[in-house]
């Protein structure tokens, strides 16, 4: 496919941008104490030189309220000389780069202000994201934030920058303001709608003021919150046009506070699923418009522009995913992609715990330094055994470096654990990664043999072995009568080998059994194709086709022996997945054991906070062991005791998730 408009140049204000690519603000954490470093500059070069368009870094502090120590900052003129040498790299790989002026508000944990004190906040409003409450600021406070905004604008300027972006979005300081929920003043900053918008848009003139009309403005605007109570898209609809008035050179339109309850960078939500956002706000603004969220590939991208719902798109994850996705889209290359599987688990995940973002499908993201991709000094031969994530990683990588490699798998086809994890509705997309590998390892010369086993004597022919054989199916041992119904694994399940029937108890609370009772209930819930047609033929009532959206034909049972149902998953993406759970009325009982499968179903005892015991009778069908796996050397043994050169990686040497696979896989295929 032909990119033709994500490769159209496109002005922004005063500034001349090559293409509609712009990788936005995220956290990385890869600064020290908020300065530049060696590891964050190159993350960004690569960026730059895989072709994006514009790249904005932040989030970037400018006082000593709104950001963590360890943010990018720009508070006083020390960090500037840094920044300037970070920017000169920038323009001298022809890119543009901007800074995100970021402050979190109500949402800084008092213990994180950098300087001491209470975090800012419009009013004294509790704040669940932090579970603390801010008092309300002072109107010098105002003022003195005012000025700086600004200083933070000069420096920005004089660091080289080529445009300042201004956040408002997420639920952080000026959608604090903006917001009723958030917003109880009785001053000239609160109460209207009229006083509520005149904090922010000051702050946008502020800006304005110092970056003239050579230094474009971005404004990062949140166009719905998806909190009850708080601003619409009608809202910010009517705010956009005051903004650009104000000097507003371009809008970058996201969604969504902490709080909120709809799901904005999972998988849960369909690629470009909050463009009509986007389009909003472009109905209302003379200046180019930009949309986030979920805008994860080249085609969701071209198809946004071709429909008049965005100017330009922001690939913020799909960028961490792939550096070089542009040049790769713009030289009909786009099947090379690595693609964002929008899983949160090494970019999202670890910003909640204050560790720098790595990725699930790039396994050297925030490590480019430590393992550049060169040419192997000495071409080997290497076998590669076992096609799961770990394997095919390292094969990939191994090849890239001019090794030649053979992949052995005994299944018929790649993927490993993965071909069972595509099935789960929220991790759809891994379908894309499990395409990724199949296309791209017979591209880059790797010879793929499949349904073939491996046996310790073919390592002899190799100058080096990577074991990749995946975790061995735990065997757990339940109270099962000689009459019972059948007990199937997860991965049976998940693969497709057995078809549950109507009444299914599920056994074990991880993320594992998490998914497969969601899989299980949604297959008898009214499926998207069932919705469409529905809906576009008028062949149902409203409350009918809510009620077969959120109503399974198929009653799910979960249980779980220990004190927690959830474990697991990375922090922030196991909510929509219990919330769907609940909204399909599957019932997971914890502190649950069960004392027998009989041929009517399953016996269990709750243990109740208090020591109460309560017996529970569940009829089914079949019962699901969630039971996971564990970890086997053997074969990696038998190789090594034949004086092989070789090594053990993934679930077989250790268990970890499939981001652990991939890191490994491509930490051993860039070394050897």
């Amino acid at each position: 496919m032909q990119y033709t408009r994500l490769f159209t140049p496109i002005r922004i204000g005063s500034m001349e941008l090559k293409n509609r690519i712009v990788m936005p603000a995220m956290h990385h954490l890869y600064t020290e104490n908020g300065y530049a470093t060696p590891r964050f500059c190159e993350y960004y070069y690569q960026r730059v030189e895989g072709g994006a368009g514009l790249i904005i870094v932040g989030s970037c502090r400018f006082d000593g309220y709104g950001a963590k120590a360890n943010s990018m900052s720009l508070a006083d003129d020390s960090t500037i000389p840094g920044w300037k040498e970070f920017t000169r790299g920038v323009h001298n790989r022809g890119g543009k780069v901007a800074v995100q002026l970021y402050h979190a508000g109500r949402y800084m944990p008092k213990a994180d202000v950098p300087c001491g004190g209470d975090a800012l906040s419009p009013s004294a409003t509790f704040a669940s994201y932090t579970r603390e409450t801010a008092p309300e600021m002072t109107r010098q406070q105002i003022f003195d934030l005012l000025e700086d905004y600004a200083a933070g604008a000069r420096r920005a300027v004089e660091a080289g920058f080529d445009a300042v972006e201004i956040s408002a979005s997420s639920g952080y300081l000026l959608c604090q303001f903006l917001s009723p929920l958030t917003n109880h003043r009785t001053d000239e900053f609160g109460g209207s709608f009229e006083n509520r918008c005149r904090f922010p848009l000051m702050v946008i003139e502020k800006v304005k003021s110092v970056l003239g009309c050579q230094v474009p403005l971005i404004l990062r605007l949140g166009a719905d919150d998806f909190v009850p109570g708080s601003n619409t898209l009608e809202d910010a609809m009517a705010f956009a046009p005051l903004a650009e008035a104000k000097g507003v050179d371009l809008f970058n339109v996201t969604g969504g506070w902490h709080e909120t309850k709809v799901p904005q960078l999972t998988g849960d939500l369909p690629r470009g699923g909050l463009s009509y956002l986007g389009k909003g706000i472009r109905s209302v603004v003379s200046v180019p418009v930009m949309m986030c969220n979920r805008v994860s590939d080249p085609t969701t991208a071209e198809k946004l522009l071709a429909l008049g719902r965005a100017d330009l798109v922001g690939f913020g994850r799909p960028l961490i995913a792939d550096p070089q996705l542009p040049n790769k889209a713009r030289e009909n290359r786009a099947h090379e992609i690595r693609p964002c599987m929008a899983c949160n688990q090494g970019c999202l995940a670890n910003t909640f715990f204050d560790r720098p973002i790595t990725c699930l499908v790039n396994g050297i993201c925030g490590r480019e330094l430590q393992y550049p991709v060169v040419p192997a000094a000495q071409p080997k031969k290497v076998l590669v055994i076992g096609g799961g994530p770990a394997g095919c990683e390292a094969a990939l990588r191994a090849a890239s470096r001019g090794h030649h490699v053979t992949l052995m798998e005994q299944a018929q086809e790649l993927g490993g654990q993965l071909r069972q994890v595509v099935q789960v509705p929220a991790r759809q997309e891994f379908k894309e990664l499990l395409a990724y590998y199949r296309r791209n390892l017979p591209r880059a010369g790797v010879n793929v043999l499949l349904g073939r086993t491996a046996a310790p004597e073919d390592a002899k022919a190799y100058d080096k072995v990577i074991v990749a054989t995946g975790g061995v199916p735990n065997v757990t041992k339940l109270p099962t009568a000689p009459d019972a119904i059948p007990v199937y694994t997860s991965r049976q399940v998940l693969s497709g080998d057995v078809m549950p029937g109507k009444n299914v108890v599920v056994i074990g609370g991880s993320y594992i059994g998490c998914f497969t009772a969601q899989y299980l209930s949604r297959e008898g819930a009214m499926s998207a194709d069932e919705l469409f047609f529905s809906v576009t033929q008028n062949a149902d009532t409203t409350d009918h086709i809510l009620s077969r959206l959120n109503h399974s034909d198929r009653s799910v049972v979960l249980l779980e022996q220990g004190k927690k149902v959830g474990f697991g998953f990375e922090s922030g993406t196991s909510w929509p997945v219990l919330g769907d759970l609940g909204r399909l009325g599957v019932p997971f009982l914890k502190n649950t054991l069960v004392t027998a499968i009989t041929a009517e179903g399953v016996d269990a005892v709750e243990t109740k906070k208090d020591g109460t015991q309560i017996s529970h009778h569940y009829p089914a069908d079949c019962v699901v062991v969630a039971s996971g796996v564990h970890s086997d050397e053997t074969l990696y043994e038998a190789i090594l005791a034949q004086g092989c050169d070789a090594v053990a990686i993934g679930n077989c040497h250790q268990l970890g998730k499939a981001i652990n696979a991939i890191q490994a896989g491509a930490e051993v295929g860039l070394t050897i």
